[in-house]
């Protein structure tokens, strides 16, 4: 089922290419003006954490347990963030979105709600997916206000459920939310319709 899952995802604004190496210098650049409080770790913090990050993600890539993408400018391929599919379960058809992120610049762009289309699209549509889930820092408001927005159902919080930040050490509540198959075709209808209303503004 996952077997095509690191495609190249094309769209008006953005492009969704799986993570490489070379991708690595316009990364680190866009992690320098982004919000890392409620990830589990802050790539930004000096080249050497940012290539620790990169590694990991190729390294998760190259088992088969991750699928890490870039987020690049569509028609300059300027990098501008990333995201990855995980928790991958073929067995059940289902899988994860999350470690999304973006430059500062981009949160009010269409950007976000293009990648999160391209991403579900390709896995309803093309990966045969019954079950996307997402999951975020509880205190997150952000990101649980554009789960929300997508719409994901919000399915609860587990308590004490990560301990993250680059020493480990932070304790982490997380809030889930899912989109099933028998949701897609309405999800896709509003994020189709909020391109549009972006594109006209």
């Amino acid at each position: 089922m996952l077997n095509d899952a690191a495609a190249r995802l094309e769209g008006q604004s953005i492009v969704l290419e799986p993570l490489r190496a070379d991708h690595e210098p316009g990364l680190f650049v866009a992690a320098q003006d982004m919000d890392w409080s409620f990830m589990p770790v802050d790539p930004s913090q000096g080249p050497g954490r940012f290539h620790v990050w990169l590694e990991e993600a190729l390294d998760l890539a190259g088992r088969g347990e991750q699928v890490p993408f870039a987020v690049l400018e569509a028609g300059t391929d300027r990098p501008l963030g990333s995201t990855r599919y995980l928790s991958l379960r073929p067995e059940h058809r289902g899988l994860e979105i999350g470690w999304t992120w973006l430059t500062r610049s981009m949160w009010s762009t269409s950007a976000n709600v293009e990648a999160k289309l391209l991403l579900l699209e390709h896995a309803f549509a093309r990966l045969g997916c019954i079950r996307v889930e997402f999951k975020t820092d509880a205190k997150n408001e952000r990101s649980r206000r554009a789960l929300a927005a997508l719409p994901a159902q919000f399915e609860g919080v587990f308590s004490k459920h990560m301990l993250v930040g680059n020493d480990g050490t932070r304790l982490r509540d997380s809030a889930w939310y899912a989109i099933v198959d028998d949701d897609w075709a309405a999800v896709k209808a509003n994020l189709e319709h909020r391109l549009r209303v972006r594109s006209e503004c």
